[in-house]
């Protein structure tokens, strides 16, 4: 098997992990996962919810996101964070397309690849992680 189809089969294999892992979230407009992977390893993941130790309720009674709800990369790149493992060089797999917020947390954690499942309508988190000279892979489910 070519280098390229076998690592389309293991993006594809790792963004399957990713949907299942955005089951997890507590919250109900939108389920969103994330997996940091770097040599074949998945060395963090992360899924849409509230910080640790608050309630797990995302939305208000007008059925909005709550401010302070963190996105699936942001809370796979702060796990990382806290723990022996780098995610210099590294892949993230997730499940909707990064935000500009998330594109800056990224950038600064060293990851090289992002690949997404789902376009959002805004395409800023996109198009500053091309400016950084990040791969960015769109992979329909």
């Amino acid at each position: 098997m070519e280098t390229k189809e076998k690592e389309l089969m293991l993006d594809k294999r790792y963004m399957q992990m990713a949907r299942i892992w955005a089951e997890n979230s507590y919250c109900e407009r939108r389920k969103v996962g994330a997996l940091i992977v770097k040599n074949k390893m998945i060395i963090s993941d992360g899924f849409n919810g509230t910080p640790s130790g608050f309630e797990n309720v995302c939305e208000d009674e007008n059925n909005v996101s709550k401010p302070y709800v963190l996105h699936a990369e942001a809370n796979a790149i702060t796990k990382v964070a806290r723990s022996n493992n780098s995610s210099d060089g590294a892949t993230l797999y997730v499940t909707a397309s990064p935000c500009i917020e998330c594109a800056k947390l990224i950038i600064q954690s060293g990851i090289k690849r992002v690949v997404f499942g789902e376009h959002y309508r805004i395409t800023d988190g996109i198009d500053l992680l091309k400016r950084a000279g990040i791969e960015v892979i769109y992979l329909e489910a």
